[in-house]
């Protein structure tokens, strides 16, 4: 297998983004973090903030209210973010890189005039609902259905796991369309919050990213036009493929943010914990996790950025999104686990930040395509290259 080389190095307006990004993290976010975590808030007075910077539609077109980014500074932005709270990061992924990325780029032009303006501003926030209780990684097996009724489409079924499923605005939901043809039964629909027969759900209570907001979605004899069917009938399956494919970018560069955010905080505490009448930092079990965090880190962000930068260049990245988002996840539960480590008692306490830390990435494991579909995945490339 021959991967060409790309340029991953930062310009000096992406240096200026990587740091108005930290600076409102740690001005806007950090203060947060407990708060929100311990009450599993989520922060809605956040997001005008958040569209004000343009981080509610990073890689929209200006003509739709976007930030016109590239993929590239869209994992700048995602990891930036994550470094302080993964709880934000995530929604902000979730928000950019499926729900609206859905509509911008399968959507007719009074479907992106009409959502995805909004959405880009940080007006409205977007859900998108693919998984459901009998399917995750087989989203074949979904039960979720729509029937054409005269002008309209009906959709039953329920939705899992749903990010902003509580608070979002306007929610892309995938449906069966016709059963028989089974990937190719499947269809994408924007819902409107309001809509009747769409109904929030039981709010999770999570294990970590406690800030974002996840719920079950319901629908019931819920009509919508036939103007919301998002792209063609029969290829929302397709579609949802090619949407996964660029989010998991997005989940890696939060994979990164955290393993960055847990390395600082334990590298922090190895310099001012003392311990023998000297640093914790001093000493070489200490140095020796340091350095190895540091070189994976390293290593999970060049693949991250590498594959953002072929999304740039205009190339697949099937193969590259779903390595980055593999190594970057599992790096990240090696960072928080050696970060409570190194706090030592410390770490097992709210009190610092390793804590939550080490509950927030095992998530980054599991969303957007396991790390077992992520081997399929990656399996699939190399053997039939």
């Amino acid at each position: 297998m021959y991967i060409a080389a790309v340029d991953v190095s930062l310009s000096p307006e992406q240096r200026l983004l990587q740091r108005s990004v930290r600076e409102f993290a740690e001005r806007e976010i950090r203060p947060h973090v407990r708060e929100w975590d311990e009450g599993q808030v989520f922060p809605v007075d956040l997001v005008p903030k958040l569209g004000a910077l343009g981080l509610m539609g990073i890689q929209i077109p200006e003509s739709y209210g976007g930030a016109a980014m590239s993929a590239v500074e869209y994992c700048i932005c995602i990891e930036e973010l994550s470094r302080v709270d993964p709880a934000i990061g995530l929604s902000v992924a979730a928000h950019n890189g499926l729900g609206v990325a859905h509509i911008a780029r399968f959507g007719t032009e009074a479907q992106k005039g009409r959502y995805v303006t909004p959405l880009a501003r940080g007006e409205a926030l977007a859900a998108w609902a693919l998984t459901e209780a009998g399917s995750g990684s087989d989203a074949v097996a979904m039960r979720t259905t729509a029937r054409r009724e005269g002008d309209d489409w009906v959709l039953d079924g329920a939705k899992q796991f749903i990010t902003h499923g509580q608070h979002a605005d306007v929610f892309v939901v995938m449906a069966v369309t016709d059963a028989a043809r089974g990937s190719r039964g499947v269809s994408a629909f924007i819902v409107e919050r309001g809509t009747a027969g769409l109904e929030p759900g039981r709010k999770e209570d999570k294990l970590g990213m406690r800030a974002s907001e996840t719920s079950e979605v319901r629908f019931e004899r819920c009509r919508v036009p036939a103007g919301q069917l998002l792209g063609r009938e029969g290829l929302g399956f397709i579609n949802t493929l090619q949407v996964l494919d660029a989010g998991r970018i997005g989940i890696a560069a939060l994979a990164v943010g955290l393993a960055q955010g847990a390395f600082d905080a334990a590298r922090a505490y190895a310099g001012t914990r003392r311990q023998f009448g000297r640093p914790i930092g001093a000493f070489q079990a200490i140095r020796a996790k340091l350095v190895d965090l540091a070189i994976r880190i390293d290593g999970a962000r060049l693949l991250t950025y590498r594959a953002a930068a072929m999304k740039d260049a205009g190339r697949r990245t099937t193969l590259e999104s779903a390595m980055a988002k593999l190594h970057a996840s599992e790096v990240a539960v090696r960072a928080a686990e050696e970060g409570v480590q190194i706090h030592g008692g410390y770490g097992f306490v709210k009190d610092y930040p390793a804590e939550k830390y080490y509950r927030d990435a095992k998530l980054t494991t599991i969303g957007e395509g396991t790390s077992e579909i992520q081997r399929l995945v990656i399996a699939r490339q190399l053997l039939a290259a």
